[in-house]
């Protein structure tokens, strides 16, 4: 029975990581693609939702919102992961980037914004601004929702 499960569960992991794939090649040929929040949501949940520890990523934005990069910057335990603003600012500059769009998941599947989410939104909104880099979301993930805190007002 074991056996039938992990076949199952490596075939699963096959499909996300092709579907993975499509994604990223369709954000890099098709233009902003990451700029749909439906779409983004399902691209960072694909990637994060059913992680066990919390992970910080940003995905590296042209001037016309095209993908450059996805980059898993940050990694941290079952309830949290520290931020460096000055390695976001970093990396975004070395690639050019005009925008980024960054997602955690909430491993605990609670896709409410914390203080703590909310204070380094702004933080990192003020730091990539003064680079003339634009934050464009931050997302909260889970394996089975994506919450856009700038839909909410957040960003």
């Amino acid at each position: 029975m074991a056996s039938s499960e992990e076949a199952i569960r490596a075939r699963d992991e096959r499909t996300i990581a092709r579907a993975l794939r499509i994604l990223e090649q369709r954000a890099c040929d098709l233009g902003p693609l990451l700029g749909d929040p439906t779409t983004c949501g399902a691209f960072f949940r694909l990637r994060l939702g059913n992680e066990a520890r919390e992970h910080f990523e940003v995905a590296f934005l042209d001037t016309h919102h095209r993908l450059i990069a996805v980059e898993r910057l940050f990694s941290g335990s079952v309830d949290g992961a520290e931020v460096r603003l000055r390695v976001v600012v970093q990396r975004a500059l070395a690639l050019n980037a005009g925008a980024v769009v960054v997602a955690h998941n909430h491993p605990s599947g609670h896709t409410e914004p914390s203080a703590a989410d909310r204070a380094v939104t702004t933080q990192l909104k003020s730091a990539l601004g003064l680079m003339d880099i634009r934050l464009l979301d931050h997302f909260v993930v889970t394996a089975g929702q994506a919450v856009s805190m700038a839909a909410r007002g957040l960003v």
